[in-house]
């Protein structure tokens, strides 16, 4: 399946055109006539997509640093909750006797962290 060929695909506009080409003169009756062809316009319009997404997403990183920013800004705080986490000398501690015991963290909820319900 492939998007709506109507908008402007300037990179895959030959293999479009070679599509509409075997489309019209290809019998309807045979099934894989123009399948090499659709092959050919699905590959060039998956690089148009990576293309596209490299372009998108260059930044995100940066970006999300930012609202991640603007975020602890916005909720009055200077650290976020992770940060606050690393630096809780009792949490480290308890996270820490749980692992020196062999036993799972999430062992706490009865359910061995796994979602399911030992009871």
């Amino acid at each position: 399946m492939h998007p709506p060929l109507d908008r402007p695909h300037p990179d895959c506009q030959t293999a479009i055109n070679d599509l509409q080409n075997c489309h019209a003169t290809t019998s309807k009756l045979k099934f894989w006539g123009c399948n090499e062809v659709k092959f050919a316009l699905d590959r060039c319009l998956k690089e148009e997509k990576l293309k596209l997404l490299e372009v998108i997403n260059k930044d995100v990183a940066t970006r999300r640093a930012l609202e991640g920013d603007v975020y602890q800004k916005a909720m009055g705080k200077e650290v976020s909750f992770e940060d606050y986490l690393k630096q809780d000398k009792d949490f480290n501690n308890a996270m820490e006797e749980r692992r020196n015991k062999g036993g799972d963290p999430n062992a706490q909820y009865g359910n061995g962290g796994n979602g399911v319900n030992k009871y």
